[in-house]
């Protein structure tokens, strides 16, 4: 559960340990864990680093462990802070390139003008890859991409990896069966609430991606090697490390696809539309998912699935 903000399994699993057993010493959690105590040490220190615990100022300090709710929340506002550092640092570094001649941006920046000229650039460089593509996915489109998609799926059949990024505004445009089917293809598919821009990465070497992040415009950027390609990478990695998994649809059709809407923050009317439902159908369902999932919430029921890997492509 808390990988995704920077809290390794065994640290975590220590975590819910002192969670059951609060104030106690060093000694008591290395025998609850089964590790020696000498161990155990660097996980405390890391806990305590990491705002999980804090330890009394006794001869033999007692662990307290800090409230779940509260330690979470920091941990997450510090990785939306380094994603806003990130995404920050692309733009300045653009602003950097084009300033700086002795850097020659027209050799590390192309601006392509006209939506022809960008389908016929980005096919290009569709065409060139040969190990790995890295796309985020939302609205505005400018067209539809049957012709891209299925460029996409020859890359899948050539053993190209494929990892891609959802908006929830671009499920709900109608995307959520294309995405299905890029899945079923091979793609390795998430879902995030909140995908900052369009790109694509082509095998770490090349990104391409609209000049403008909430407008359709006639202009785009080919980014090669340089530190912008580098922040763009990072910032699709942070991205995919918060991102939730598209469920598989062998499971269930209906409940893969409920089960991802729902972890990506669709409500029962927003849910019932893409799935061609009643609003009282998918509320019963959701009551259903949740209960068999041993959860009071929606929000329950997201976390539950991924810790039971319901979510999870390879499970």
């Amino acid at each position: 559960m808390l990988e995704s903000v920077g809290v390794s399994a065994a640290d975590e699993t220590a975590y819910r340990a002192l969670l059951a057993m609060p104030g106690c010493s060093l000694d008591d959690l290395a025998h609850r864990l089964g590790r020696p105590a000498a161990d155990v040490l660097g996980t405390v220190e890391r806990l305590e680093e990491l705002g999980l615990l804090t330890k009394t100022s006794d001869d033999q300090p007692h662990l307290l462990p800090t409230r779940p709710d509260v330690a979470v929340d920091a941990l997450v506002a510090v990785r939306r802070a380094e994603l806003d550092r990130v995404r920050a640092e692309a733009r300045e570094l653009l602003s950097e390139l084009r300033a700086q001649e002795q850097y020659r941006p027209e050799n590390l920046v192309e601006v392509i003008v006209g939506q022809e000229a960008i389908a016929a650039r980005f096919a290009q460089l569709l065409k060139g890859t040969t190990d790995q593509l890295l796309v985020l996915d939302r609205p505005p489109y400018a067209a539809k991409a049957e012709q891209s998609d299925t460029t996409v799926r020859g890359l899948l059949s050539e053993g190209v990896t494929v990892r891609g990024i959802y908006s929830p505004d671009s499920l709900e445009l109608g995307g959520v069966d294309e995405a299905y089917s890029a899945a079923d293809a091979g793609e390795t598919s998430r879902v995030h609430p909140q995908v900052p821009m369009k790109l694509a990465v082509f095998d770490r070497t090349a990104a391409l991606l609209p000049l403008s992040v909430d407008q359709l415009v006639d202009s785009a950027l080919v980014v090669h090697p340089c530190a912008l390609l580098d922040a763009l990478i990072e910032m699709f990695t942070l991205l995919w490390d918060q991102a939730v998994p598209m469920a598989p649809a062998e499971r269930d059709p209906l409940d893969a696809r409920l089960m991802t809407l729902l972890a990506a923050g669709f409500k029962d009317d927003a849910i019932a539309r893409q799935l061609a439902l009643s609003s009282r159908t998918v509320g019963r369902r959701v009551a259903e998912l949740m209960d068999s999932l041993g959860a009071r919430t929606r929000f329950q029921a997201g976390i539950h699935a991924q810790r039971r890997h319901l979510l999870d492509p390879n499970s």
